[in-house]
């Protein structure tokens, strides 16, 4: 009687029946059209008809031995991705005059800094998601102000006692801070924020990434200076929109990078606007790594990023070369008892874990610690 294993690289698993999965795996029978386009011989018989008669099955091949084992299994995606930085920020000035400082490609400005100077005059960067549109003075409301006690709190110029972050109101408390912060970078310490003299970003630091002004040149306001993104490190892998289900927020990452180490990462957004391009339509997945430093700095660096997109704990599971392809349809294993006897034990596969090189099994008579047949090494 002959049989044929099935390698790791022929086959991604479906699940078992009963679990939940989110589509991924590749469908098991096409191991069989595999095997017989390859020319590789499988079971012709019926080995379930006397499962009780355990009988030696003669092998064809020199072979080894390995175990069942039971524990968890984690199904990966193996994707390329980009290492950068999260966010891209258009900065708009709202001064006006001749540019006279500008910070350089690379440098990190952090809130509460002078980014740039319009005509000697300091440009502070403070956090906010609202741009700046209107002069900021006593006795205003709205969110800009708002954004603006809750900067003065987090740059240490009032406490939360004193002025309220969440407050979009600009009281005595904002007056006061806000001309703290005014002495600190070198403006008129008027309590009133005028236009100009702040811009605010969505970040608490920025990273720049390009320099659109010139030093000496004249600047008119509502125009871009310069472009940013954030300090926070990210990974960028473009998919398949049919991929889509694949991988889900949350699912745990591997990231290997340009210098052969790699760190751990979560998948932390998946788009779902799809970018149609003329032989492809594809999402954007935002990866954020666990251990930042240990991605260096390295920016639009290539990467490789093994994504866990589903996981199942205490199974059963072999080798997936231990998997005989049956010719009437489905898998077996091949047992070897105490006293040497072999006999097939048919199962159904399940989760296929790829780093492992493990494949989930269920199967009447399968047990934790059995000795398989599989190929030798």
């Amino acid at each position: 009687m002959s049989a044929a294993q099935i390698s790791s690289d022929d086959v991604g698993m479906r699940p078992a029946g009963g679990k939940r999965r989110r589509g991924r795996g590749r469908l098991a029978a096409l191991v069989v059209a595999i095997l017989v386009a390859a020319g590789v011989g499988v079971v012709v018989t019926d080995p379930f008809g006397v499962r009780t008669k355990a009988t030696p099955i003669p092998s064809a091949s020199s072979t080894g031995l390995a175990r069942v084992t039971r524990g968890t299994l984690s199904a990966r995606t193996l994707e390329n991705g980009t290492l950068g930085y999260a966010g891209d920020y258009q900065v708009v000035n709202k001064a006006e005059g001749t540019v006279t400082r500008l910070p350089a490609v690379g440098q990190v400005v952090g809130q509460g800094r002078v980014l740039y100077r319009v005509d000697g005059k300091p440009v502070v960067l403070l956090s906010g998601i609202v741009p700046v549109y209107r002069n900021l003075y006593w006795g205003m409301e709205g969110v800009d102000v708002r954004q603006l006690n809750a900067a003065l709190v987090a740059l240490g110029y009032a406490t939360k006692d004193e002025l309220d972050p969440g407050s979009d109101y600009f009281g005595r408390q904002t007056y006061y801070a806000l001309e703290k912060l005014q002495d600190d970078v070198g403006l008129d310490e008027t309590g009133q924020l005028t236009l100009g003299q702040a811009v605010f970003v969505p970040a608490k630091q920025i990273r720049i990434t390009k320099v659109v002004e010139v030093r000496g040149g004249s600047m008119v306001a509502g125009g871009v200076i310069l472009h940013a993104s954030s300090t926070t490190r990210q990974v960028t892998v473009t998919l398949s929109a049919s991929q889509q289900s694949d991988v889900a927020v949350g699912d745990k990452v591997t990231i290997s990078l340009p210098n052969g180490r790699t760190a751990p990462g979560v998948v932390s957004e998946v788009g779902k606007v799809a970018t149609k391009s003329d032989d492809s339509t594809t999402i954007d997945v935002r990866i954020t790594p666990s251990k930042p430093k240990q991605t260096g700095r390295l920016d639009q660096a290539p990467v490789q990023v093994s994504i866990v997109t589903d996981t199942v704990k205490n199974v059963l599971s072999v080798p997936v070369n231990a998997l005989l392809a049956l010719a009437g349809g489905g898998y077996a294993v091949e047992v070897v008892e105490a006293g040497g006897a072999h006999r097939l034990i048919p199962v159904k596969p399940g989760l296929f874990d790829g780093s492992a090189g493990k494949v989930e099994v269920t199967g009447d008579g399968l047990a934790d610690g059995q000795s398989i047949v599989v190929p030798a090494s």
